[in-house]
């Protein structure tokens, strides 16, 4: 036993004593200062925008990849086959774009189990929104995206990003959200560090992370 429990009544009932009293006399606190910057100062799709997510993501040891709109397809072609021979099974939400799924293939998800969801080779989502300073990716479940689980398993996750939803600061990312989602901030793959700063990848989520980054038509 500890704490509390192990005390005799009137000990314990003297610490809460002084405890309250510190209480009554102490200060209240003052207001919270909320001037941190609520905005960039980068004009959104701005190329300075974009170069600072890469920035931001290449850091994070992600692999960014430039794409047109019909590149697409191939792009992801061209990860499944440097990853795994061309024969890459990659899990999409029902609702992924039918006409970027040309080339690899593609496992839609109606409830996989954790371990057929193991067994694909990685995952294929879109997102809601990017954050440029802190080079995260945020989902929400939103159309493309699909339930959290499939980007939590598998070994790779390949997420698509437009320029038009890459915004440079965290407050502007939460007014694009909706707090009632699930809602995932992803920065990098998944890495943890032990108290020697052993780093090791791919303990809470996908150990490889590639984000196509989609130009405008």
């Amino acid at each position: 036993m500890s704490g509390l429990t192990s005390m005799t009544g009137a000990a314990r009932a003297e610490i809460l004593a002084r405890t309250r009293a510190a209480l009554t006399r102490a200060q209240p606190p003052g207001p919270v200062v909320r001037d941190y910057r609520t905005t960039g100062d980068l004009q959104l799709g701005s190329p300075e925008l974009v170069a600072l997510l890469t920035d931001r993501l290449v850091d994070y040891r992600a692999h960014v990849h430039p794409v047109g709109t019909e590149q697409i397809s191939a792009a992801i072609a061209g990860i499944a086959a440097a990853h795994a021979g061309g024969a890459a099974r990659f899990v999409v939400a029902s609702d992924f774009a039918t006409a970027w799924r040309q080339g690899w293939g593609a496992v839609e998800d109606h409830g996989l189990s954790p371990r057929e969801l193991d067994e694909t080779d990685g995952a294929v989502t879109t997102c809601r929104v990017a954050i440029a300073d802190t080079g995260t990716l945020v989902l929400d479940a939103g159309p493309g995206q699909g339930r959290r689980a499939i980007t939590l398993v598998p070994d790779l996750h390949i997420c698509l990003v437009r320029h038009d939803q890459i915004v440079q600061t965290v407050p502007e990312a939460l007014r694009r959200l909706d707090a009632g989602r699930p809602i995932t901030f992803i920065s990098g793959p998944s890495a943890t560090s032990d108290i020697e700063l052993a780093r090791v990848e791919g303990v809470h989520g996908p150990r490889i992370l590639h984000v196509l980054l989609i130009s405008p038509p």
